[in-house]
């Protein structure tokens, strides 16, 4: 499996999203672990999930916050392999409630409760990368990031990262994390390209940048549309899936990208994980790069 560097570690060129194995919808947790399970079998060695990653809890009756990471670290500790060569990374900022809205909370008192808390539920001494989930718009950004700080000085966190940040939020948390920033997740994919500029200061900074959705619903084969017309062009002349140009195509952007593609299926996972060893013509990446 090709590498990547993830802050001061390296990690598969490929991670794993584990969303879609705890929210509304999931399948039965036996395949999730058979996913995960996989991937790592495979080499995959970085696993995304936040704590807010669970079902609405109207109908369930019980508090299933850190869903996704319990059942991260169950899978993890049935591996027959190293799990200390994995990556965990957690988020925090963002709640669930009962009726399934996503609430911010973005304050030094929250995040700090919530990285112990994750970090209890990953059976960690200390998370490897722990990201702010949102930007909050009632807290102001630097106290937020001042959490981060924290929590490195602490060592209840390994490295520290952000998501779906601007390009002045980027560079803020660089400045106050004092070069410390290892990650920025945003969303980007052929179809959702407006955090290119993100991408590009973080590969101008060193910064590894995890494209969260990065199929951008490329699943639906029959309507793949004008932004995948040309994933399919190419896919169908290569011989592989439009998911893997797909990843191809973000991982040639820059050493720095690292997607996070979400699945539930150990089938599905695999077809990503074949995408960091296809390398695409510069000609092919010129196509792909032209669809506006």
């Amino acid at each position: 499996m090709p590498q990547r560097s993830l802050g001061d570690v390296q990690v598969s060129a490929i991670g794993l999203g584990g969303m879609p194995m705890s929210v509304d919808g999931r399948p039965e947790e036996d395949r999730s672990i058979r996913t995960i399970h996989a991937a790592l079998d495979a080499g995959l060695t970085l696993i995304d999930t936040a704590d807010a990653y669970h079902r609405a809890t109207a109908d369930v009756g019980h508090d299933e916050s850190g869903h996704n990471e319990l059942l991260i670290a169950k899978a993890l500790r049935a591996w027959g392999g190293d799990a200390s060569s994995v990556l965990v990374a957690t988020k925090g900022g963002h709640t669930r409630t009962a009726s399934g809205d996503w609430p911010l909370d973005g304050s030094p008192e929250h995040l700090k409760r919530a990285a112990k808390a994750s970090a209890q539920r990953l059976g960690v001494e200390a998370i490897g990368l722990y990201q702010h989930h949102r930007p909050d718009p009632a807290v102001p950004y630097e106290e937020t990031i001042g959490a981060l700080r924290d929590l490195l000085d602490e060592g209840v966190i390994r490295q520290a990262g952000i998501s779906n940040a601007d390009l002045d939020q980027i560079r803020l948390a660089h400045t106050l994390l004092d070069g410390r920033l290892a990650s920025v997740q945003n969303q980007f994919s052929p179809a959702f390209r407006s955090s290119r500029a993100e991408l590009e200061l973080c590969a101008d900074l060193g910064v590894a940048f995890l494209p969260w959705s990065p199929l951008g619903g490329i699943g639906s084969a029959a309507e793949l549309g004008d932004h995948y017309a040309e994933n399919a062009a190419i896919a169908h002349e290569r011989g592989v899936s439009p998911q893997q140009v797909a990843l191809a195509w973000e991982l040639a952007l820059s050493p720095t990208v690292i997607p996070i593609p979400g699945s539930s299926r150990p089938e599905s996972i695999l077809d990503s994980i074949a995408a960091a060893h296809l390398t695409l013509t510069p000609d092919e990446i010129a196509r792909l790069d032209a669809v506006a």
